[in-house]
Parts: C-alpha cells; sequence; structure tokens
C-alpha cells in the first residue's frame, strides 16, 4: 500500500488509549485491578474473533455480534467524523472536531484522485497498447477462423467493458463524498470486469504481441 503506515499506528494508539483511561477511571473509582479488567472484558469481549478473519463467515458472525461491515475505503471514511469518533479524538487530545471534517475531506479527495489515476490510466493502456494488440493478434486468423477460438469474444468485450467504464467515468458525481461512494460501487467493479478479460486476452495473444510484461515474465524473468 503506498498509505503512510503512521495513520493506522496513530489510529491504534488512540484505540488503545482511550481504553486505558477508561480502565483507569475504573480503578481510580475505587474498583480492583482484576474487577476492572474482567469487566472491560465481558463488555468488549464480542469483538474478539479467533477464526480466519478474511473468510466469508465472519461477517455474518460480525453482524450477528452487532459489529459494522465496512468493507470499502468510502463507508470507512465516512465514519471518521461520527459523534462518538469526534469525541473520541477530542478526548485523547488528536483531533478537534473541525480537524476531523478537514481530514476526512482530505481523505475523500486522495481517494476519489487515486482512483482518476486508475481509471484514466486503465483505459489508456487498453485503447492504445492492448486493442492494437488484440487487432494484430485476431488479423492473423482471417485466412483460418477456425482456428481463433475464443479470441473475437474476449477482444470484442474488452472493448465493449472499456467503453462501459469511460460512460460510467464520465457520469461521475462531483460532490467528493458520492464521487468516493459512485466509484466504489459501480466504477472498480467494472474496472474488474475489464481486467478478467485482459487476463484471458493475455493467454491468448501471440507471445510478443501483449504490450506490457507478462505475470510470467515478472514472477520469473530473473531465473533466465
Amino acid at each position: 500500500s503506498s498509505q503512510n503506515c503512521s495513520f493506522p499506528i496513530a489510529m491504534c494508539n488512540t484505540i488503545m488509549a482511550s481504553g486505558m483511561a477508561e480502565m483507569s477511571k475504573l480503578i481510580e473509582g475505587g474498583m480492583s485491578h482484576r474487577d476492572a479488567v474482567a469487566k472491560m472484558f465481558k463488555e468488549n469481549r464480542h469483538v474478539i474473533f479467533t477464526g480466519n478473519g478474511y473468510s466469508s463467515e465472519w461477517p455474518v458472525e460480525a453482524k450477528k455480534r452487532g459489529l459494522p461491515n465496512l468493507h470499502n475505503t468510502p463507508l470507512a471514511l465516512a465514519t471518521f467524523t461520527s459523534d462518538k469518533a469526534k469525541k473520541l479524538f477530542t478526548d485523547m487530545g488528536i483531533f478537534t472536531p473541525e480537524e476531523c471534517d478537514a481530514k476526512k475531506e482530505v481523505m475523500f479527495e486522495n481517494y476519489c484522485v487515486t482512483l482518476a489515476v486508475e481509471v484514466t490510466t486503465l483505459i489508456d493502456m487498453i485503447e492504445t497498447g492492448i486493442l492494437p494488440a488484440c487487432a494484430k493478434d485476431m488479423a492473423k486468423y482471417k485466412d483460418a477462423p477456425k482456428l481463433a477460438g475464443e479470441r473475437s469474444e474476449v477482444y470484442t468485450g474488452i472493448k465493449t467493458e472499456s467503453d462501459k467504464l469511460k460512460a460510467l467515468w464520465d457520469k461521475k458525481p462531483h460532490d467528493l463524498e458520492k464521487e468516493a461512494t459512485y466509484i466504489a460501487d459501480q466504477v472498480k467493479p467494472q474496472m474488474l470486469a475489464i481486467r478478467k478479460l485482459v487476463d484471458k486476452a493475455e493467454g491468448l495473444l501471440e507471445a510478443g504481441l501483449y504490450p506490457y510484461p507478462t505475470y510470467e515474465e515478472m514472477i520469473y524473468s530473473h531465473h533466465s
């Protein structure tokens, strides 16, 4: 990831500090160390999951426990200015409420700008590299169309899906938060649809025609 590690570390430290502050209040209020720890464990044990956190079972289990499932960046960023979050950051002396608002806006803008670069780069790579290579490869089968297999379907599909992506991109909202949500829900799935077809085309194109380094070249070229 290109994200600076200092930010997630700061968030983890803030969570830890908040928990320790709460425990400190209990102990300073007269509760024993053991009872303070037991109380906090009982109140928060529902967040502990010892299974595979990357499996499909965890989101289902998390929902049963009343935990949020913020499965993409815009959903997570939207919670940064919740009343609960602002109180936490203010109590811990990390951010003021106004700084929370500003930080969220910056993160939304960064997300939108980053995806804008990715989308335009993908379209450029398709139109200036992939489609010309597909056309050259397809032309080699004009006298033997039965040997072309699924090339026509795959290559045409790349063009069709790329046009869909361009159309989706032209319709994006111009409000940062709405744009980020639109990109996550509409644009990224379309990028994935193109990716699948291009991956398939990589295995069909004549050796030497694919305009970019193949997975095989990137992974095994150092062995040659």
